[in-house]
């Protein structure tokens, strides 16, 4: 249950970005709504998680998917590019992601 909330916390925070993208500058209306509504529901989901795990892993695991998921989208959807070392930094966030999942005992299994 947990890592479906925080699973569902980084999806509306990854929805919350993309429109801010999207906003241009908070110029444009709708998507400029979408963002306060979709970081409103990640923050909900973000704090339900905190009750089944410390905040430090949950805001890593959180911010560290946000990240990469981001970048997938914005490369899929934006046409965004990043270059090697961007991307062994991602591989190394997913890999302390990783880390923490099966070895961290502050976090639930």
């Amino acid at each position: 249950m947990p890592y479906l909330l925080l699973l569902l916390a980084v999806v509306a925070e990854t929805i919350g970005t993309s429109a801010l993208h999207a906003s241009q500058q908070f110029t444009r209306p709708w998507p400029s709504v979408l963002v306060v509504v979709a970081y409103g529901i990640s923050f909900y989901l973000l704090a339900q998680t905190l009750a089944f795990m410390p905040v430090g892993v949950v805001y890593a695991l959180w911010s560290g998917l946000g990240i990469v998921l981001i970048a997938v989208i914005g490369f899929a959807v934006f046409g965004q590019r990043l270059d090697l070392p961007a991307v062994i930094g991602m591989a190394m966030i997913l890999g302390g992601i990783v880390v923490i999942h099966l070895f961290s005992k502050a976090s639930p299994h």
